[in-house]
């Protein structure tokens, strides 16, 4: 068969290279990888290996677990290099890469680059030629549903708001994964600030075979690159950077599937230590282009090492070196010319974004990213929903009002199923009401939502969690200093409104059949 692909007789003794391309037309993120992959082949040719390309699919959470499962168990593969490209493709190429443990290199698809708007929009401060990305769209449909901006104004955030390919452009969930494999050893220095339309991105592809030619010839496996300290390296770049909550959820997962002992307790012990310095989108004003533009992950990466000891220097990584090896020749950042990362001593928050909370309303945890622009503390009335689809009527009825915390439940993984994004949060933003509401779910966030927002509810609703029995009305509150998050209700209340839900259907799966259906029936809380 080997023969009938083209393979020639000297080919036969060559190691050969999984190549794991999560290419889909259908979005930006990953619309580019297969060209990225062809580069990625020449490279491994030109290093003397023969690399076979092979496709995974890239839609929401139960595909992070597919990704890994096709990548698995594709072939016999010498090594692979993984080329992902939006959010859940970067923990499936990971979690692949330690499960089957060979030689592996992961070349990131590099970010988005900031649209152009074409037109002014003075009711939000916004001028023609100023910049545009992906939040700016997903808040435009609230600023428009309260009248906030007109048609054209909402159709010119739409149209330009992302300009070419690459993964969303802000310090959302896909740059915040880059930021970590990164950090964590397994991709290659830079590789996650290149944007994917760069000529750097190219050369990456061209030369990751160089690096697994040389992981393979040292017999260098993810496994030994991937220890506890690695991870609790990138668990701090993720606070530095301000990164996504669905980091902790793919971090956890990453952990288990390494053997790796990791606990959502870790991650507030390092947020408790390390502050958060990069003033990037979506709480902030600038992109992931910008951390390129100053220097990259690696820059920063020395700026901690020079002056903290936040980071370990002597982690493993794909180069056949270690971090601080790999930084030896890098220029520490400057602060001269450029504000897109603060000085430690002047943070913009002393501490970092990410909070665990855990109070009657979450027995198990809920995690929360909080800047300090949102306040401490919310104390407000519960707004149910049990679907996202009852959200956007209301939100055009006016029904949301400031003081609400708004509910979304059975929206975890077994709920939904698949612990969907729950979009309302940018909607809340561009009607004004980030600040003003509240937002829990026991599903995840976009990592371009702001706000005042606690998601990953355990026990989910689905389970019969509290969650589940909150009404319209009940007082809530969220205290982010005690990392408390109660429901203000009695314990009587409690149990006789516990009685009513064992009685109802809401236990039973949505679904029957299917891939769902039995991620619904087997998957467990993010967090065991």
């Amino acid at each position: 068969m080997l023969y009938a692909i083209g393979l020639t007789e000297d080919d036969m003794n060559k190691p050969q290279i999984g190549i794991s391309s999560v290419w889909w037309e259908g979005n930006p993120c990953n619309s580019h990888l297969l060209n990225l992959a062809n580069h990625v082949k020449a490279g491994c040719q030109d290093e003397g290996l023969v690399g076979l390309m092979f496709n995974t699919i890239g839609v929401s959470l139960p595909s992070r677990d597919i990704i890994a499962d096709s990548i698995e168990a594709a072939q016999h593969y010498d090594g692979n290099i993984s080329i992902p490209g939006c959010d859940k493709n970067m923990p499936g190429c990971l979690m692949a890469a330690v499960r089957h443990n060979r030689p592996t290199v992961i070349v990131y698809g590099g970010t988005i680059q900031a649209g152009t708007r074409h037109v002014d929009c003075p009711s939000m401060g916004y001028k023609k030629g100023g910049t545009v990305n992906i939040s700016d769209a997903f808040e435009s449909y609230g600023a428009f549903s309260v009248g906030q901006i007109n048609d054209e104004e909402r159709f010119d955030v739409v149209r330009h708001a992302c300009p070419g390919a690459g993964a969303c452009g802000g310090m959302y969930t896909a740059n915040t994964m880059s930021s970590a494999l990164e950090v964590l050893g397994m991709s290659l220095p830079y590789s996650s600030s290149t944007p994917a339309v760069y000529p750097e991105k190219v050369q990456e592809c061209a030369k990751a075979a160089k690096y697994l030619k040389k992981l393979l010839e040292h017999d260098i496996k993810p496994r030994d690159i991937l220890t506890q300290q690695s991870f609790l390296n990138a668990i701090v770049m993720v606070n530095i950077l301000g990164g996504s909550t669905n980091s902790v959820l793919h971090f956890l997962a990453m952990a288990r599937a390494a053997d790796i002992e990791l606990t959502v307790d870790d991650f507030q012990a390092i947020s408790d230590k390390t502050p958060y310095i990069a003033d990037l989108k979506p709480s902030g004003k600038y992109y992931m282009e910008d951390v390129h533009r100053v220097g990259g992950i690696p820059a920063i990466l020395k700026y901690l090492l020079n002056h903290t000891d936040l980071i370990d220097g002597s982690q493993l990584t794909v180069t056949g070196k270690t971090l601080a090896q790999n930084l030896e020749d890098v220029e520490e950042l400057s602060f001269d010319n450029q504000d897109v990362i603060k000085k430690l001593d002047d943070p913009i928050k002393k501490t970092g974004h990410l909070t665990i909370l855990r109070g009657n309303l979450a027995p198990g945890t809920a995690v929360a990213k909080l800047t300090g622009k949102e306040g401490l503390r919310f104390e407000g009335t519960a707004k149910c929903f049990d679907s996202l689809e009852g959200f956007f009527p209301a939100l055009e009825a006016g029904e949301i009002k400031s003081g609400m915390v708004l509910i979304f439940r059975y929206q975890g993984p077994k709920g939904a199923p698949g612990m969907p994004e729950v979009w309302p949060t940018a909607a809340l933003a561009g009607a004004g009401l980030s600040t003003s509401t509240a937002l829990i779910t026991d599903g995840r966030f976009s990592g371009a939502s702001r706000g005042f927002i606690i998601g990953h509810v355990v026990p989910e609703a689905r389970l019969g969690g509290p969650i589940a029995l909150v009404k319209d009305g009940d007082p809530i509150i969220i205290d982010s200093e005690e990392r408390t998050i109660n429901w203000l209700v009695g314990e009587e209340e409690q149990e006789r409104r516990k009685k009513a839900w064992d009685a109802s259907d809401k236990r039973e799966l949505t679904v029957k059949r299917g891939i769902l259906f039995r991620y619904a029936r087997d998957c467990r809380a993010y967090c065991d």
